[in-house]
C-alpha cells in the first residue's frame, strides 16, 4: 500500500489516539484540502484526491507518537514523513515533509519548496496555514504566529509565500479564498475506524 484510503488514514490516526485538540486541527487540514483537491479536479487539474485526503489527515502525525519515540528526534514533519516511508507510505511524505510553516520560509526559494513539496504538498500545506480548530483565514494565522514570534526573518517569508501559495492554489480550485470550506468527512471516516 503507498496511498492509504481515507478509512485507512482514519484507522491510522484512531490508532495513534491524538488529543482532542490535535484531532479537530487535523479533521480541519483534511477538511480543507479535500475540498480544494476535489474544486481542482473538477476543473480538470491532475490531482490525487486520495493522496491529498491521507497526507491532509496524517500530516502532524508526528505530534501523535508518544514523547519517547525516537523519530521524534527528526523533528517536526521530519519524523511523521519517516514513520510514514517505514510503513510502506512514502508517497505522502513529500506533503508530510514540507507542510511547517519554517520549511515555507527557509526553503532556498518558493519553486525548491513547491517543487519538493509536489502539488499535494502545496494543497496540505495552504489547508494547514487556514486551519486552527476551525477555518480562518491566512492572515489571521499568521497574524497569531507574529504576536508570537516576532521578529521573525523566516516567518514574514513564509507569510509573503504563503500568501502566493493562496493565490496559486485558489487560482487552480478556481475558487477564491473566500470561498474556502471544508468537505466533511472525517468525522464519519474515524467514526468507521473506531
Amino acid at each position: 500500500m503507498s496511498v492509504p484510503t481515507r478509512a485507512q488514514a482514519a484507522a491510522i490516526v484512531h490508532g495513534l489516539q491524538p488529543n482532542e485538540r490535535l484531532l479537530q486541527h487535523s479533521t480541519v487540514v483534511a477538511e480543507v484540502a479535500t475540498f480544494l483537491a476535489s474544486a481542482m479536479a473538477r476543473r480538470g487539474v491532475a490531482v490525487d484526491q486520495e493522496l491529498v485526503a491521507a497526507a491532509a489527515l496524517l500530516h502532524d502525525l508526528d505530534k501523535m507518537l508518544p514523547g519517547d519515540d525516537p523519530l521524534k528526534a527528526l523533528g517536526h514533519a521530519g519524523a511523521g514523513a519517516e514513520w510514514l516511508r517505514q510503513r510502506d507510505l512514502g508517497e505522502l511524505a513529500p506533503a508530510v515533509a514540507s507542510h511547517p510553516v519554517m520549511a515555507l520560509g527557509r526553503a532556498a526559494s518558493y519553486e525548491d519548496w513547491a517543487q519538493s513539496a509536489g502539488l499535494a504538498g502545496q494543497i496540505v500545506t495552504y489547508a494547514d496555514k487556514r486551519a486552527r480548530q476551525e477555518l480562518i483565514t491566512l492572515d489571521d494565522r499568521f497574524g497569531r504566529w507574529h504576536e508570537r514570534y516576532p521578529n521573525s526573518p523566516d516567518l514574514d517569508v513564509a507569510d509573503d509565500r504563503a500568501h502566493r501559495l493562496e493565490r496559486e492554489v485558489c487560482g487552480l480550485a478556481g475558487l477564491r479564498p473566500e470561498d474556502v470550506q471544508r468537505e466533511t468527512w472525517v468525522g464519519e471516516a474515524l467514526d468507521a475506524a473506531a
